[in-house]
């Protein structure tokens, strides 16, 4: 059964409901919201909004992971995370880093961010050292076939996409535990949309419980999709309802904690499907 807590750097969370993670990109060519927020001033407002919204976690990026995006230096990288996170580490809520740079990761987790979130669960050298010596970071290990986001998406193939993605976590996984993190730090993410076709992640998210056998939460993240897109035919910017209904499935699945861009309204949808007893209250 997976662990009810997630052991952060400054909060221990209760994930016997369901946690949201609002989404945030300092970018200029993120997928859904891509230049939106690039300014300090106006990712400190879409973050305090989204904090008033019912954010439980900000999850913090400053490079686009979308198929065929730009790979940036850890420098610029991190000239446009370190504003931010400064002001950020102030609102009261934890604040996750989401990169799959050594550097960031060794220089945020210096500043204090609670989260590393790493959609190449820790395979960039000396990445696994930086959060092993920390001592009570929390981790987020993402699933992703190929070598890197920018072509990811060239030739996905599984034979069993279930299987191989299970196989994949855990050996992430037991390499931190054999490293001495603690298990309660750790949460696995099927990384839907990531080196996967409409039809993996469709027959991965259907038996999406038999990854908690694995012993971790899970984190996921359907928001805006394009596989939400290729079900309803929808464009990004009218993929509302269909994030809302994956939130929500993605739960009775087993989902503990939600990445999306829409908070408050997810956070309305779990409030009314606790209502009904289907989920516990908030």
């Amino acid at each position: 059964m997976a662990s009810p807590c997630w052991q952060t750097t400054r909060f221990h969370l209760d994930l016997s409901t369901p946690k949201v993670m609002g989404i945030v990109n300092l970018t200029p060519d993120s997928f859904s919201d891509g230049g939106e927020h690039a300014s300090v001033a106006s990712a400190l407002q879409h973050c305090e909004r989204l904090v008033r919204d019912g954010a439980d976690i900000l999850d913090v990026g400053g490079e686009s992971t979308r198929p065929g995006a730009r790979t940036l230096g850890e420098e610029e990288e991190w000239a446009r995370l370190a504003p931010v996170l400064v002001e950020l580490l102030r609102l009261g809520v934890p604040v996750s880093v989401d990169t799959c740079k050594t550097e960031v990761m060794r220089r945020a987790l210096d500043l204090g961010v609670d989260i590393i979130n790493d959609i190449r669960a820790l395979s960039a050298p000396g990445a696994q050292e930086v959060v092993a010596g920390h001592g009570s970071c929390g981790i987020c290990l993402m699933h992703m076939q190929g070598a890197s986001y920018a072509t990811m998406q060239a030739e996905p193939h599984y034979d069993d996409v279930t299987a191989e993605v299970a196989r994949f976590l855990a050996e992430r996984a037991q390499a931190l535990l054999a490293r001495g993190v603690a298990s309660e730090r750790l949460t696995l993410d099927p990384g839907y949309g990531f080196g996967k076709r409409p039809e993996h992640n469709i027959e991965l998210w259907r038996p999406q419980r038999e990854l908690l056998r694995l012993g971790w939460p899970l984190l996921v993240g359907w928001s805006r999709t394009s596989t939400l897109g290729h079900i309803t035919g929808r464009a990004v910017n009218e993929r509302l309802p269909a994030s809302l209904a994956a939130v929500l499935a993605s739960v009775q699945l087993g989902a503990s904690v939600l990445r999306v861009h829409d908070v408050a309204e997810t956070v309305d949808a779990l409030k009314v499907w606790a209502a009904t007893g289907l989920l516990p209250a908030p």
